[in-house]
């Protein structure tokens, strides 16, 4: 590994930073709109009494430039838990030195220590570069699965629909 480059578990102390890489993600996207979190709900997540995520930090020569949100999901086919890796994102300035690349890797030899079934993710079909690096790694981009998602008031509504 680059010795300017070290992965390592997120501390209550990055919590800041990895929320700017959040929001520089959103930027990425073109998404910035739709970032209503902020930095103390996401300290409480990770290092909460009950947390939802995990998260990691890529630091080039000590600077956070990287990292890599996931959580614990569950396959009933495998019957074995898996990891579902929320985000990734390196700055655009840091990337093409194999940050990426050690923060996929780090997750896959955390999954196998864990003995999950799989780890995964999704991409926006746009992100071709993306696709392209996900697949050099090892990765088979599902043609025909589709996220789902319910939020906000669509979320209301079905939650009320549970008692017709």
């Amino acid at each position: 590994m680059n010795q300017s480059l070290n992965i390592r578990s997120s501390t209550p102390a990055d919590v800041s930073k990895i929320f700017e890489l959040i929001l520089g993600l959103a930027e990425f996207e073109n998404l910035t709109h739709a970032v209503t979190g902020n930095v103390d709900d996401l300290k409480e997540h990770l290092f909460g009494d009950k947390p939802y995520i995990e998260a990691i930090v890529a630091e080039w020569e000590g600077e956070i430039v990287g990292c890599g949100i996931f959580f614990s999901n569950y396959s009933t086919f495998l019957t074995k838990p898996g990891l579902y890796l929320e985000d990734i994102f390196v700055l655009p300035e840091y990337r093409r030195r194999g940050i990426g690349k050690a923060i996929l890797s780090y997750l896959a030899k955390l999954a196998v220590e864990r003995d999950v079934g799989r780890l995964e993710w999704s991409v926006l079909d746009w992100n071709h570069k993306a696709i392209s690096f996900y697949e050099t790694m090892g990765a088979k981009v599902l043609p025909d699965w589709r996220i789902c998602r319910v939020t906000g008031d669509a979320l209301k509504d079905l939650a009320g629909k549970s008692n017709q």
